[in-house]
């Protein structure tokens, strides 16, 4: 728990947060079923940074945020626990560890399955009826066309992050 104590760790958290919860308004239509979203990105940017408990804060802070700012129907906690899960997935497999496309695959192959086919179907599910196993199948296609676009989107972003910010917490911490 030191690290909330960090003012950098503490900042840049709030930063990844409020870039997540604007970045939660905007997707790219593909198709009428498959949009590209981006709120996932500093999400999972926090958790490889600092950590699981960290990452899992934020982004269940940004899906709370998000829908206070622009509610888009009734509020269900299950997408907070998503999205916390995200966080604590990608915090899990690769805070302290080298970055390398294998670990990046795994880790959203993880969030993917567990978020994207299980969690979210079962929240939809709850929230409107509908039958557990059909959501399931009708994000199949939706998971199967977006993973190799989100993969490369986490590349792109993960890497440059990690070594930006590792030159960033290198200098000395100035005293007042």
């Amino acid at each position: 728990m030191n690290k909330i104590k960090d003012v950098r760790v503490l900042t840049t958290s709030a930063m990844m947060l409020a870039l997540a919860t604007v970045l939660g308004f905007f997707k790219v239509p593909i198709t009428q079923m498959i949009e590209l979203r981006f709120a996932f990105l500093p999400v999972a940017c926090t958790g490889m940074l600092f950590g699981p408990v960290i990452g899992g804060i934020v982004g269940a802070l940004s899906d709370i945020l998000g829908y206070l700012a622009k509610p888009t129907g009734p509020f269900f906690p299950g997408f907070t626990i998503s999205m916390a899960v995200t966080g604590i997935i990608y915090g899990s497999i690769l805070h302290g560890k080298e970055m390398s496309l294998k670990r990046l695959v795994a880790a959203h192959l993880m969030q993917t399955v567990i978020v994207s086919l299980i969690l979210n179907p079962l929240w939809l599910s709850m929230l409107y009826g509908k039958a557990l196993v059909a959501v399931m199948t009708a994000r199949l296609l939706k998971i199967t066309v977006m993973f190799p676009i989100e993969v490369a989107m986490l590349w792109f972003i993960l890497g440059p992050a990690k070594r930006i910010t590792a030159n960033i917490f290198a200098l000395p911490q100035r005293r007042a």
